[in-house]
């Protein structure tokens, strides 16, 4: 009953037609400019915004990990360590996951279709799969190396050019996991919270050449293999962490919290005598709704459709991230008569 995208009839938070400032038709043309409603551009320009700090996150990430491992790799070649060639080989692996990430978040700002309707959102949390699955290869590496170790110790020569090498792979991963992280919770990006925690693991393996390489130094064999196993099982936990996310993002998940918010303000604006069904679900790090709302069978089409657009304006305002709502007015049955969307599913279920 609410057309979702013409707010401008009913609201707006400027007005076009007050007189112009001291500063004249510059003035007026900047702020014609600028967008004041609720209209479909005005509510993607924050979507793409948070887009290009999920790609911004992506390149300045790939350009530290990338440094990381091109040290690393040096240190590989004087040293002959095998553990830290592994290492290298992970900090790799993660920086070119930015790679399906940004192809996700790049096609994630493309226009809706008349075959995607709904956009390319989904992209990006097929990338979080992709994320995943590249974490659950990194833990079968590392446990096929630390078992092979644990069978067949090798010596490391230049300890002291190891271990600083590993504190270097430690940093840089886990200042990479921190800002992939907080990024992609402020933009609501599973995809990029799970490639911070993949970043996060390699961080762990670098510690464990630290700890090999300590153990080496005080004559124990079996220190590389023996941390390699306790790092592959801390590699798995977070693995298990980031499926799950990415898992609930493919399903359909929400916090509870935010359909909660929801239904508390629909309940406060005027004419709404109850919400019925209420939808949240995310489409790459953007959400949407889809709201049944109950007002007075008594009023007209014309106020039904002015409160349903106050509804969706609240919607907008309360529920963060949620850049598009479709919200539908049902006049409340009248006593003996049947609630048409029960009827309806009664029929469905017959």
């Amino acid at each position: 009953m609410s057309d979702p995208h013409r707010h401008d009839r009913h609201h707006r938070h400027h007005r076009h037609d007050e007189p112009a400032p001291p500063h004249g038709r510059w003035h007026r043309l900047a702020h014609r400019l600028t967008p004041h409603s609720h209209e479909s551009a005005d509510k993607l320009d924050p979507a793409l915004e948070s887009s290009a700090r999920g790609l911004r996150a992506l390149w300045v990430s790939l350009a530290v990990l990338g440094a990381t491992a091109m040290a690393q790799a040096a240190v590989v070649v004087a040293s002959g360590s095998v553990a830290l060639l592994g290492d290298t080989v992970h900090n790799t692996a993660d920086a070119l996951t930015a790679v399906p990430l940004g192809v996700a978040f790049v096609l994630g700002r493309r226009a809706a279709t008349r075959r995607f309707t709904y956009g390319y959102g989904r992209a990006e949390d097929l990338a979080g799969v992709v994320i995943v699955l590249t974490i659950a290869a990194s833990a079968v590496l590392a446990a096929w190396t630390a078992v092979d170790r644990l069978f067949d110790p090798r010596p490391v020569a230049h300890l002291s050019a190891v271990a600083v090498a590993a504190l270097a792979g430690f940093a840089g991963n886990e200042w990479v996991a921190r800002y992939r992280i907080r990024v992609g919770r402020e933009i609501g990006s599973a995809a990029l919270v799970a490639d911070g925690l993949h970043a996060r693991t390699d961080g762990f393996t670098s510690l464990a050449v630290l700890l090999s390489a300590g153990g080496a130094a005080l004559g124990w064999r079996l220190a590389d293999p023996v941390v390699g196993l306790a790092i592959t099982a801390a590699i798995t936990l977070v693995l298990r962490d980031a499926a799950r996310e990415v898992f609930r993002r493919l399903m359909d998940a929400v916090d509870p919290a935010l359909v909660d918010r929801a239904e508390r303000v629909l309940g406060e604006v005027p004419g709404v005598r109850g919400v019925g069904e209420l939808r949240l679900r995310w489409i790459g790090h953007r959400l949407r709704a889809e709201v049944a709302l109950v007002v007075d069978g008594e009023v007209t089409v014309r106020r039904a459709h002015r409160i349903a657009v106050e509804a969706e304006h609240a919607l907008l305002h309360a529920v963060p991230r949620l850049t598009a709502a479709l919200v539908h007015a049902d006049p409340a049955p009248t006593p003996g008569e049947t609630d048409p969307h029960l009827a309806l599913a009664h029929h469905a279920g017959a």
